[in-house]
């Protein structure tokens, strides 16, 4: 496998809106960050990942775009951005940007010019539709927010024709069939390359191409989120025939002519797959998230169930493809609430999550506020959320017959809102993230967990992720090495083998709450190992004849060859 930069990487996704206010309205900004730039590098990432930065009315916080070269006056200005990039470059330190293709605000000035009239020169740029004979809506699309009444498409009264919106009313589709549009998309994207940021991710780039004649979906109906007998259908415009045929020309276009990496999010990605899209022949993308391992719906994980992704996404890698590595981001709950121990096991458990993603092939994406084991926020009321897909399925709920009570129950655990409360610097009014008054309800744990006091506690879990990127620049095990998983049947302990021509890693994980019996295999036992790194100090080796792990115990050992 030929090495680029991006193997080795470890990014940090910065969700502006909630990381640092440097001027105190209450929003993060971009000098915010700049103010950050040291901590960051001390944690030792070495590349950075911005959610969408760009010009919006922030009705779906910054992915509905209203202007692709200009930066959201909330957050600041291209000079400052430009400022944080030159800082971000000589801190040795890349930066890729969120690129929202599939859709754009309403107000960007693209629909603007489409919706005056059928023969604008841009009209093409969105995807309309006449109506039925009846008037109504062109097929029975559901949109993912239950925005309006439901539909995902919004009839426009100058022209007489419906506008498609896979997502809120206010972000209308792209169309990517039109040339023209095609084209637009390339030369804003240069134009960033030529700025100096070192790539992309897509944005839900599975959706770009939609189905020939936006046929009805057959999907059953949700009898309590579907509204008006408009059907939301994940695979609506999912991995549709001709979606290869757009990544290639991007790639032709843009990002084979130029040295950036490229990260393509979207529903639909599996590992049966996924080699259609980052094997280097195919001339795509460099690589893929998927969400089979983390996702707003899976409330819990299991050893079996991270054997079995993992298993599966190690052939992707066997053959030159490659993935991201993460369980929790922006549109996430907070993974040590999901998949760890949030309690009396907070500590612990945010570090064992962290070794399992720091030593599984890929590249490990960490979150803003997953280094200090940031947990969930239960708010009390329905006012206090800001995500779409939370306010749109609770008022679906709602209008169900079901009590408010009842519904904020269901959408609060799952809420993107879980992973935006500001970001948590320390125990002092607003937790540092602002001196007025923040857009955003802070989590109110922010006393106890907080990065002040993670860096002076002896359990630091900040620390422990400063150890475990270190590790990767180590352990050459970590980026080449195969996949081998031991204790196949067990259901609390995860243990594997990292092998390569260099060495062999071996990751034990207790994934439970109890203090769990290990017995290792005579393989194993008979090796020469050394412990490199653990959560638990004070521990011998299991290695050395302990026959324990305590709850969320994780060690990881070496054999160099």
């Amino acid at each position: 496998m030929e090495r680029k930069w991006w193997h080795e990487a470890v990014v940090y996704e910065i969700y502006c809106k909630s990381f640092c206010d440097s001027d105190g309205d209450g929003i993060g900004d971009l000098r915010g960050v700049i103010s950050k730039l040291p901590v960051l590098k001390e944690l030792g990432i070495n590349c950075i990942w911005f959610a969408p930065i760009y010009k919006s009315p922030q009705v779906d916080n910054g992915y509905d775009v209203a202007d692709y070269q200009d930066i959201e006056p909330d957050y600041g200005t291209l000079e400052d951005f430009k400022e944080l990039l030159d800082l971000a470059h000589s801190m040795g330190i890349r930066v890729i940007m969120d690129m929202v293709l599939n859709h754009s605000s309403d107000e960007h000035r693209w629909f603007q010019e489409s919706r005056k009239s059928k023969d604008n020169p841009y009209r093409n740029y969105y995807i309309w539709q006449p109506p039925k004979a009846d008037g109504s809506e062109p097929n029975n699309w559901g949109n993912y927010f239950r925005d309006g009444n439901g539909s995902a498409w919004e009839y426009d009264e100058l022209t007489g024709e419906y506008y498609l919106h896979q997502y809120a009313k206010k972000m209308p589709d792209l169309n990517w069939e039109y040339e023209p549009l095609r084209k637009e998309v390339y030369k804003m994207l240069h134009w960033w390359l030529d700025f100096g940021v070192d790539g992309f991710r897509l944005d839900v780039f599975t959706r770009f191409k939609k189905p020939e004649g936006f046929p009805d979906t057959k999907k059953a109906p949700n009898v309590i989120l579907d509204r008006n007998g408009f059907i939301m259908d994940n695979t609506m415009c999912l991995n549709v025939e001709g979606i290869h045929e757009i990544l290639h020309e991007l790639y032709t276009e843009v990002f084979g002519t130029r040295e950036c990496m490229t990260v393509g999010e979207g529903a639909g990605v599996t590992s049966q797959n996924a080699l259609g899209y980052v094997a280097k022949e195919r001339e795509e993308i460099d690589m893929v998230y998927h969400f089979e391992l983390s996702h707003r719906k899976l409330f819990s994980m299991t050893p079996e169930h991270f054997r079995k992704v993992q298993t599966e996404w190690a052939d992707v890698f066997r053959h030159n493809g490659w993935a991201v590595q993460y369980m929790s981001n922006h549109d996430s709950a907070r993974q040590v609430s999901v998949y760890g121990s949030d309690g009396i096991y907070r500590m612990p458990s945010a570090k064992l999550l962290a070794t399992l993603i720091h030593t599984s092939p890929g590249t490990p994406f960490i979150y803003q506020g997953e280094e200090i084991g940031m947990v969930n926020v239960e708010f009390d009321d329905i006012k206090d959320h800001n995500c779409c897909y939370t306010v749109g399925d609770y008022n679906s709920m709602i209008q169900s017959g079901m009590s408010a009570e009842e519904a904020l129950k269901i959408v609060g655990p799952r809420s993107r809102d879980n992973a935006r409360t500001p970001y948590q610097w320390d125990a002092s009014k607003h937790a540092g993230f602002t001196t007025g008054q923040p857009w955003m309800k802070l989590n109110p744990r922010y006393t106890e967990i907080n990065l002040e006091a993670d860096r002076k506690s002896e359990d630091s879990i900040f620390a422990y992720y400063q150890e475990m990127i270190k590790l990767r620049q180590t352990h050459p095990a970590i980026i080449e090495g195969d996949l081998r998983f031991l204790l196949e049947d067990h259901p609390q302990i995860i243990m594997y083998l990292r092998e390569c021509e260099k060495e062999t890693l071996l990751v034990i994980a207790n994934y439970s709450n109890e203090k769990i019996s290990l017995q290792l295999p005579e393989d194993i036992r008979s090796g020469k190992w050394q412990r490199v790194i653990t959560n638990v100090k004070g521990t011998i080796p299991s290695v050395d004849g302990r026959d324990y792990l305590l709850p969320w115990e994780t060690e990881v050992y070496s054999n160099t060859k």
